[in-house]
């Protein structure tokens, strides 16, 4: 972090002598160690809360990738079924109005299918926060009972 080299910390030394004196001295380098922890701590919270952000929104841009990959796709199917619902049937006798039903069924399950795909997708609305918690729980209660299996075979 700092680049201090010996002759330097000799010197604050020296020099923290010479203005705290002997009695004062100790309980001033033990402060400032104690506030100089505090900071690298703060700091490093900061940086990881900072990281498990980044990962979140990478999970989230990825979500929301694949999400629209799945109705690019579905939405494909929908076209092709109703392309082929629009084609001329074999059979000359199915009347216009059979056609035009089936057409609108095929588009309704299509759609409700659609709809229960997206319904059943995890939504990227819960926090980051959350998701890591859930995992942390999870691999807490993974160890708890793994330590509770390894002292009853003890």
């Amino acid at each position: 972090m700092l680049d201090i080299g010996f002759l330097e910390l000799m010197l604050i030394g020296v020099v923290g002598l010479l203005v705290l004196g002997p009695e004062r001295l100790p309980k001033a380098a033990r402060t400032a160690g104690m506030w100089i922890g505090k900071i690298k701590r703060t700091v490093s919270g900061m940086q990881r809360e900072i990281s498990a952000q980044l990962e979140a929104e990478e999970l989230r841009q990825k979500l929301t990738e694949q999400q629209k990959k799945l109705d690019d796709s579905l939405k494909k199917a929908k076209q092709d079924v109703e392309s082929i619902a629009d084609a001329p049937s074999s059979s000359a006798s199915t009347p216009a109005a059979k056609h035009d039903t089936d057409q609108r069924v095929a588009s309704a399950r299509l759609d409700e299918a659609l709809q229960t795909i997206r319904d059943e997708t995890p939504s990227s609305s819960a926090s980051p926060q959350d998701e890591m918690r859930a995992i942390k729980t999870d691999n807490a209660e993974l160890n708890n009972a793994d330590f509770k299996k390894d002292s009853n075979h003890q």
